[in-house]
Formats: C-alpha cells, sequence, structure tokens
C-alpha cells in the first residue's frame, strides 16, 4: 500500500519530504546534500568523502566521543556515504528518540570543528583507505576504465580520490568545501517512520529554518565528448583472478531510456538493484550467466545500471574461468550483445524480467530504513514520483524499445573493455 508523502520547501530552501509509516515504533532520517565527486576538480579530488569523515569528529555542542555512544545508548544506527553526485548522513532510532538525530544533524551542518589535528589523523585514515583499495584488483581495473572511459568529466575520479590530491589538502581546504556546499539550500531532509507529520514538520522548522541560506553552490560546466571508439585497458598484477570488465556509456537516470536500459541490462547480466541496501535475487535466469556460468567460460557475471545526474555506465564484470581464455569471455558477450540488437527479446524473458525487477524494487524498500532512503535518493537524480512511478513505467516496456537501447547504446564504440590478468597463473588473453 503506497503511503502518502508531505514534500516542501521550507523558507532556506531546505527540501523536506516525509512519510507516516506506522508498521513499528522507529524512525529513519537521511539529510542529503548535493555534493560529490562530480563536484570535484584535479587537487581536489576526494574532498567530499573526506568531508563525511570530518563531520563525523563532533561539534562543540555534540563532542565525537559522546556521539557514538549518545546514538548507540538510545538504541540506533547511524552511517554515512559518499557517492558521485551526493554526501548523506543517516540515522535509523526508536521513535521517541529521533529528537537526538535531528539536533545532531541540523548542528553539524553549520557546526562542524575541523580541528586540524582530526584533519591529519583523517589523512592517515583516508591514504590507507585508498592504499587497500590499490592492492585489490577489481578497484584497480574499475578506476582504470573509469580514467579511459571519461577524459573529461569528474566522474573519471574515485569517490576516495587520487592519492597526491589526499596528501595535498588542507585544513582550510576542506572547512571552505564543507561551508560552500552544507548549505540548507542544497539539502534534502527525508525522515519515514512513526511520527505525526504536522509535529514533525514542526520541530524541523525549530531546528533547521534557522540556518540562513547559503549562496548557490557554484558548478562546473560539465560535458563529455561523445566516444568514437572502443576504448581497452589492460592490467596486470597480483592476485589469482582474470577479470573482465565492459563498460558502455549510458544517459542519466532521469533519461526515460534508463528504464529500458535497466530491463536490458537484467536480461544480460540479472536483476541490479538501485538502492545500495536492497536484497538481491539470483541472476541464474540472464542470459551471460547461462552462456558464461553454466558452460564454465566464467565463473561469475555481474552487471548494473547507476542512478547519476550525468551520463554515467552500464557495467558487466566477469571473473574468468582459470581454464579458459579471455577471449572467449569477450565473444560471449559480443554474441549476447548482438543478439539484444538482432531482434527483440520475446514477451515472456521481458515479463520475467520486469517481475525480477519488481520484487528488487520491493526488497529494496520493504523497512523503514530503505523508505526513507529512497525519499531521498530519488530527489539526488530526479524526483519522488520517479521512484514512485518506477514500476508501471517499467511495465511499460516493450521488446522493442529494448532492442532499440541495446542497439544504441551496447555499440562497442560506445564502450570501455578492460581485462586485469594476473601475474603468473598462465592466464592468456
Amino acid at each position: 500500500m503506497q503511503t502518502s508523502v508531505t514534500k516542501l520547501k521550507l523558507s532556506n530552501g531546505l527540501l523536506v519530504l516525509l512519510e507516516e509509516i506506522h508498521t513499528a515504533p522507529i524512525v529513519s532520517q537521511w539529510i542529503w546534500y548535493r555534493v560529490g565527486s562530480r563536484d570535484e576538480r584535479r587537487g581536489t579530488t576526494g574532498i567530499s568523502h573526506w568531508v563525511e569523515h570530518m563531520l563525523f569528529k563532533g561539534t562543540p555542542s555534540f563532542p565525537a566521543k559522546v556521539l557514538d555512544k549518545a546514538i548507540s545508548r538510545d538504541g540506533g544506527y547511524w552511517n554515512a556515504m559518499t557517492f558521485l553526485d551526493w554526501t548523506t548522513y543517516f540515522e535509523t532510532m526508536p521513535a521517541d528518540k529521533i529528537d537526538l538525530a535531528l539536533r545532531l544533524e541540523a548542528d553539524r551542518m553549520v557546526n562542524g570543528l575541523f580541528e586540524p589535528q582530526e584533519v591529519d589523523s583523517e589523512r592517515t585514515v583516508i591514504i590507507s583507505e585508498r592504499q587497500g583499495g590499490e592492492n585489490e584488483p577489481f578497484f584497480r581495473l574499475t578506476e582504470a576504465i573509469q580514467m579511459n572511459a571519461f577524459q573529461e568529466h569528474p566522474y573519471r575520479h574515485q569517490v576516495i580520490g587520487e592519492m597526491e590530491d589526499l596528501q595535498a589538502i588542507q585544513r582550510d581546504d576542506l572547512y571552505g568545501h564543507y561551508r560552500t556546499f552544507y548549505v540548507p539550500n542544497n539539502a534534502v531532509l527525508a525522515m519515514a517512520g512513526d511520527f505525526e507529520t504536522a509535529k514533525m514538520l514542526e520541530r524541523i522548522r525549530e531546528l533547521f529554518e534557522v540556518i540562513p541560506a547559503g549562496r548557490e553552490p557554484p558548478r562546473q560546466k560539465l560535458s563529455e565528448p561523445a566516444q568514437q571508439g572502443e576504448r581497452r585497458v589492460s592490467l596486470e598484477g597480483p592476485g589469482e583472478t582474470t577479470y573482465v570488465q565492459i563498460v558502455h556509456h549510458i544517459p542519466p537516470a532521469s533519461d526515460p531510456d534508463i528504464l529500458p536500459l535497466i530491463i536490458c541490462d537484467s536480461l544480460l547480466t540479472g536483476p541490479s538493484n538501485l538502492n545500495i541496501f536492497g536484497g538481491g535475487i539470483t541472476n541464474k535466469t540472464s542470459r551471460l550467466y547461462r552462456a558464461l556460468v553454466e558452460k564454465e567460460l566464467a565463473i561469475s557475471v555481474q552487471g548494473g545500471v547507476t542512478a547519476t545526474v550525468d551520463p554515467f555506465l552500464q557495467s558487466t564484470t566477469v571473473i574468468v574461468h582459470p581454464q579458459r581464455k579471455v577471449a572467449e569471455v569477450e565473444q560471449v558477450v559480443d554474441d549476447e550483445i548482438r543478439r539484444l540488437q538482432d531482434s527483440p527479446p520475446p514477451r515472456e524473458d521481458l515479463d520475467r524480467a520486469v517481475k525480477q525487477a519488481r520484487a528488487m524494487f520491493a526488497y529494496g524498500s520493504e523497512s523503514i530504513t530503505n523508505q526513507a532512503f529512497w525519499l531521498g535518493f530519488s530527489e539526488m537524480f530526479a524526483h519522488y514520483d520517479w521512484f514512485v512511478d518506477c514500476l508501471d513505467n517499467l511495465a511499460a516496456v516493450h521488446p522493442e524499445d529494448v532492442q532499440r537501447v541495446a542497439q544504441q547504446f551496447l555499440e562497442k564504440q560506445n564502450r570501455v573493455v578492460g581485462v586485469y590478468t594476473p601475474k603468473g597463473d598462465g592466464a592468456d588473453e
């Protein structure tokens, strides 16, 4: 049953979405800021993620050592994430304790400390995180592919940032980034759970509407030239696993073609979930699973479409069977893509893909935390009605729509192919 959502904008520009759900005495609050690696330039890559870390270091009213204990003592859970287009903070708590989360987020919207010694300490933590990624073949391959897929757009950089930038960014850089983007007119407050909307809105106004609007954050003029031919990336390194990753440029999530692309991706690699908290279901009915895994050319195959503000990538990742060749895997992927391009999928295949997509969305919105997530997340790349209408719009996709987007976006000149080969394991490209 679809519940009603209250959506309004405060006088300072803060967008508020509230959804009453009285199935359990729980409330989940999310505050989203429209800032991520998309807003970074060479020299400041990784700064949005670093600012996120710094907001766990406390404010004068909420010292760092007090924060976690206070949330835990009240039976709550909290965390934060930074992505390409956004940074978000959330708390899921017993309904009668949610005021702590409200006060915390209103306070750290403006009163982050960014103490120099904490900045230096966190630099060590983030550099270590970056080094850990560099030791992972999949991270290295994904980073190399994104750098090749985007020549101009800041999507080419990983959210963690470049090592040289992490070593160079200073306290004033971080604080300036915070003050520029952490303003109410650049934020969305989303809340779902066991509360009365009128009373909750009154409390939100008390805490947040007193925060003055900031200047509209500056945005880069973002564009990426159309790719004119296939690009290839080849890496070698330690490990025992050979990876093949193929990415195609696709439109932003607000584009109508994203829905047939979701179905196309589901047919090829299995259903994927735009919700980072959503559960998964098997991809054993997908065409590439049957053609690669069942025939022992690969250990696994996964794919996905990411919801982004600007055009991004559809990805297919294959772990190659130790006794098989990369070229065999690539040929099978090419053949299955060509099959979709040559003829529309049978109606029963499309119906199954839509049914699986509906199940993924259901799994990804069954909890209070997930409901609150979707309220804010959908506003980052479109609007909440996108989520409300998504299942009906997926069901309206025709086989010819899937064929058309496969022809338009899954062409070789529109892709980057990356291969990671472990040294000394006899893998053969």
